[in-house]
């Protein structure tokens, strides 16, 4: 088992609700330290960012395809990581990913991801 395993993922239909879950192992150290984000992946395609939430809580980005339908949140006190993900499309289907970023979240957080979770899929269908 690895530093965060993601769940909560499941199939859906369009317009339905789904929430992802992200616990963070002991061998996390200094949760409150991590930018943490939300990423979806289909194999042999590019990683594209969903959300983050920064080392506080306060500060949150969101793509703009999920803008005003996910709702991403964390609590530090149990080192989890929550994404809330309304108003479910079909093009949301995908493999969904946790991860930790170190020290600030920014632009380029994709690629200075240091640990990510073995996914959860998430599949919106009619």
């Amino acid at each position: 088992q690895g530093e965060l395993v993601e769940s909560g993922g499941g199939s859906v239909q369009p317009g339905g609700s789904l929430k992802l879950s992200c616990a963070a192992s002991d061998s996390l150290q200094k949760w409150k330290s991590y930018c943490m984000g939300w990423f979806r992946q289909a194999p042999g395609k590019e990683r594209e960012g969903v959300a983050t939430v920064g080392p506080g809580g306060g500060i949150t980005y969101y793509s703009d395809s999920v803008k005003g339908r996910f709702f991403i949140s964390r609590d530090n006190s149990k080192k989890t990581l929550d994404l809330q993900m309304d108003s479910l499309r079909v093009e949301d289907t995908n493999m969904y990913y946790c991860a930790a970023v170190p020290i600030s979240c920014g632009d380029n957080w994709l690629r200075r991801v240091r640990y990510r979770g073995q996914g959860t899929q998430v599949t919106v269908s009619s």
